[in-house]
């Protein structure tokens, strides 16, 4: 479905990202794990996908600098010739009320989740414009759409992400480029590991389906996003959240 296509995927050691790269990875595309410090995470995503034949690389980059995103993107450039897939989904969160909230982790959380997809995005396009083909796949979240106690920060951001992935839609769906967005639900990942078992039966009793989702559960859809079953689909954002706000 995805064979030799090149994917960048940000973030991915882990989590989502890590469950995307697997996914992609197992369609045929060549994939690049992008991770900020944890090398050996991102290492055992590549063994996973090397023993089983598909091809990847690890690629080290901190995405909130615009400088690194660029030389990041340049590398794979000059190693593929090409990229063909972008998912944004480097994120971290710094949950605090707005009264206690520090400038830090504002800008932490902003120029993380939102500025890094912006600088992702503008270092591919061009390149994508060129071969007049490219898919964009950008993870926001359901706190983008409806907001959260304590995450003022984490939902601007994934709000902003939403408003980046139509703007992009419009302006490169010309050039053959497609630009959508996931918003997740609660998923199992560290970010909820962290939350009491108490907090996670509340919050599972609170979706339809009674569960939180599995980022497989993100991996399926941006493997549809990714591929030419999605080429009329442009400037969505999907809610992937087991019917919780619906």
């Amino acid at each position: 479905m995805l064979a030799e296509q090149v994917a960048l995927i940000t973030g991915a050691s882990r989590g989502i990202g890590r469950a995307i790269a697997l996914a992609l990875a197992r369609e045929g595309a060549i994939v690049y794990i992008n991770y900020k410090s944890n090398r050996a995470a991102a290492e055992e995503v590549k063994r996973q996908i090397t023993e089983r034949g598909g091809r990847a690389d690890c690629l080290q980059a901190d995405v909130s600098s615009a400088g690194e995103v660029d030389a990041m993107v340049q590398q794979i450039l000059e190693r593929e010739g090409r990229i063909d897939i972008l998912v944004n989904n480097a994120g971290i969160n710094r949950d605090n009320l707005i009264i206690r909230m520090k400038d830090e982790e504002w800008h932490q959380v902003i120029e993380t989740n939102l500025n890094s997809a912006y600088y992702c995005l503008r270092a591919v396009a061009r390149p994508m414009m060129k071969q007049r083909r490219g898919k964009v796949i950008n993870i926001s979240s359901v706190v983008g759409l409806h907001g959260n106690v304590g995450q003022i920060n984490y939902a601007a951001a994934k709000a902003g992400i939403i408003g980046l992935t139509k703007s992009a839609a419009k302006e490169l769906s010309s050039r053959g480029i497609m630009v959508n967005a996931i918003a997740p639900g609660y998923i199992v990942t560290d970010m909820t590991e962290r939350l009491s078992s108490e907090i996670k039966e509340q919050v599972a009793a609170q979706i339809p389906l009674g569960r939180l989702g599995k980022p497989e559960d993100i991996a399926n859809l941006a493997v549809f996003l990714a591929g030419s079953g999605s080429d009329y689909l442009t400037g969505q954002v999907i809610a992937v959240d087991g019917g919780m706000f619906m």
